[in-house]
């Protein structure tokens, strides 16, 4: 292991370090053990962890400029994403996990397999290949493909188009080397594929369904059945060569273990879900009031039947704590996150969510006498102060003194460090937090989030997607279904858009039923680890949370059901431009994204430019480029769009995210 580490380190960091004069050119020293002549199962896992780690921030990214995700800071990078205020600092660990710690591995991988006759190898690195440049063409839009690498200072971006072009060309090389047979002697592909274990069928089936997955983008082109255009019927027999079933899920699984190696660039655990590093380390992401609400359908015109995955998607925290002298819990409650409601409220910016802390009795404001710890609360509205001291005085100790209401916070209690009455008690906002055995010591099978490491009170149950034992789902069946119950929904057939549209539902049921179950038979104690009850899943397909007649099926429902089947993951973003959120102005769809809007706090009208929704810049549509871009290659980040490094790149739509080439190209020429 340490050898393989020091080879991806070495290789990288001389890539980052030279820059100024190599690009991303690598290290050519045959004497040195970072040279280019490592073995093809050398090089691929390391390949599949990069393009990993780069798709899992980009997750989080992604996801909370959709506003599913939120961060309790306004100034952090990503607390500007949420506001979309963003900043170039969020742009870097994407590209250079893909860039410098996957691409440049690619191509020698290649080269060295097709002296070896190793042609599953070649297959496979030309299907990350493919996509890890439709990751840079969905964030960024333009970038050096065809010579990135190559030693040139200062390489050629390449336009959108190009890019998807070579793209869909490299689907076509992976599919092709993949059913050839290897050559005698050839290293057998499952001695380095951390994906598949070898597997060539599920190789296949992931470029097909890639295939699908692109050609979907191109969904506000013309209809037809060339490169560029929209070829539903294209799309629908990619499909039916991609995965069939959850058994033909392309899946990485990952583990959470104390003395794990360290990533290079950000000092994450390798074995850990990639989408955990990127939000479930921090104790300062949050789910949103959106994301809350299609899970409990309490959205406008929403079913109001809670959705069985809430309780494994929307953390939980312990509240209204009991404990003995001791400090040892005697009784408390499970209480639900409800979601920063980012797009009706300014409340980051007055002073929430603010971080819970629970009282563990070693507060210098704890007062032994009165029993806990007391914070006073000026209250000058009657009916508000006696609304608030008519809740807190069922759970706490109350004093009343005037317009002054001061709680007592017993041990175990949780409370917000804030004098604000409306902040005031157990906070409702839970963080997405689990903690991992090198950050909180805890036991694998006990995956909470533990504020104090003094006290056993949990704050936070984590989140399916993202705990760091949590599976990542590369491409998955339920994708492919909900993929096409949206063409079919598109043609016509609403009859079979919808049994596409459950069969999808199911499989996203069926997949999470599957680890929780791993998780339940490794004796996790997490009740969020615990399978759903069989029952409550069967009722809910029965339900009206589900459309039952084709007849009222929307592009709403397949794309709200898509979404939560995805999880946290980056094709939500692509989605959501593809229908421009919630301006309603796609063919007759009306509004996919019912009750989307910007976040409130939104001032950065410079950068986001747009006047009205139906205006594509009114939204949020790409990122702008690495600083490795602008330190190392600004002419020809200059060159290629009129507006790079301009405030307006942000909502700039990237190739596929226009109708014709003639609008992409008035927006960046």
């Amino acid at each position: 292991m340490k050898k393989i580490i020091y080879f991806i380190l070495g290789l990288t960091l001389s890539c980052a370090v030279c820059s100024c004069d190599d690009y991303l050119d690598i290290n050519t020293d045959p004497d040195n053990p970072t040279a280019v002549n490592a073995s093809s199962d050398v090089r691929l896992p390391w390949i599949q962890h990069y393009y990993g780690y780069a798709t899992g921030t980009a997750a989080m990214r992604t996801n909370t400029i959709l506003g599913l995700l939120t961060q309790t800071s306004t100034t952090s990078a990503n607390g500007l994403l949420a506001a979309w205020n963003p900043a170039q600092s969020s742009c870097t660990t994407v590209y250079q996990n893909f860039y410098v710690g996957a691409a440049v591995n690619i191509d020698p991988m290649i080269e060295n397999a097709k002296q070896k006759g190793e042609y599953h190898y070649i297959g496979a690195g030309y299907a990350i290949k493919a996509m890890g440049f439709m990751l840079m063409l969905d964030l960024h839009g333009e970038l050096p493909v065809q010579e990135m690498g190559v030693l040139k200072t200062n390489p050629t971006y390449d336009d959108g188009k190009k890019m998807y072009e070579l793209i869909m060309g490299y689907l076509d090389e992976a599919i092709k080397y993949l059913e050839m047979d290897q050559e005698v002697g050839a290293t057998s592909l499952a001695k380095g594929d951390t994906w598949n274990s070898g597997n060539v069928d599920k190789w296949l089936k992931l470029c097909h369904g890639l295939k699908a997955r692109y050609m979907l983008r191109l969904s506000k082109k013309a209809e037809g059945t060339g490169l560029y255009n929209f070829n539903m019927d294209g799309i629908l027999a990619e499909i039916e060569k991609g995965p069939q079933s959850n058994s033909d899920n392309i899946i990485v699984k990952h583990e959470n273990k104390a003395g794990d190696q360290t990533n290079f660039t950000v000092s994450d655990p390798y074995s850990a879900n990639y989408v955990w590093d990127a939000t479930g380390y921090g104790a300062t992401q949050r789910a949103t009031r959106y994301y809350a609400n299609l899970l409990n359908n309490t959205f406008t015109g929403g079913s109001m039947i809670t959705d069985p995955r809430a309780s494994k998607l929307l953390p939980a925290m312990m509240s209204n704590i009991v404990v003995n002298e001791s400090g040892e819990i005697q009784n408390y409650i499970w209480k639900r996150d409800v979601g920063v409601d980012m797009m009706n409220e300014a409340i980051r910016q007055e002073g929430g969510p603010l971080t819970s802390v629970f009282v563990v009795g070693t507060e210098t404001s704890y007062v032994a006498s009165e029993g806990g710890l007391p914070l006073t609360y000026n209250i000058s509205d009657q009916t508000a102060r006696n609304n608030f001291l008519a809740a807190a005085s069922a759970i706490h100790k109350t004093k009343v003194d005037g317009s002054k209401i001061t709680v007592v916070y017993q041990k175990g209690a949780a409370y917000v460090n804030s004098t604000n009455y409306l902040r005031a008690g157990d906070t409702i906002y839970v963080n997405m937090r689990s903690n991992h055995m090198d950050t909180g010591g805890r036991s694998v099978v006990n995956q909470y989030y533990y504020p104090s490491s003094a006290a056993p009170y949990v704050g936070g149950t984590g989140t399916f997607f993202a705990r760091p034992n949590s599976d990542t789902y590369v491409l998955t069946y339920a994708e492919m279904c909900f993929i096409k119950a949206e063409i079919l929904l598109r043609k016509g057939k609403k009859g079979d858009a919808l049994t596409a549209y459950k069969a999808g539902i199911q499989a996203s049921f069926d997949q999470m039923q599957t680890k929780l179950n791993t998780w339940k038979t490794a004796g996790s104690v997490n009740p969020d680890e615990m399978p759903m009850n069989a029952a409550d899943i069967t009722a809910y397909m029965s339900s009206a949370a589900v459309v039952q007649n084709s007849a009222n099926l929307t592009m709403a429902d397949i794309m709200r059901q898509k979404l939560i089947a995805l999880g946290l993951n980056a094709e939500n973003w692509v989605d959501a431009r593809r229908f421009n959120y919630s301006a309603g102005n796609i063919k007759d769809f009306g509004v996919v994204y019912i009750d989307y809007k910007r976040p409130k706090e939104f001032t950065a009208t410079n950068k986001i430019v747009g006047a009205n929704p139906g205006e594509l810049t009114y939204w949020f549509r790409r990122f702008s480029q690495s600083t490795h871009e602008s330190n190392y290659n600004l002419t020809q980040l200059m060159a290629s769009n009129k507006l790079a490094m301009k405030d307006p790149i942000w909502s700039c739509p990237v190739w596929w995210d226009c109708s014709t080439d003639e609008e992409y190209y008035g927006y960046i020429k």
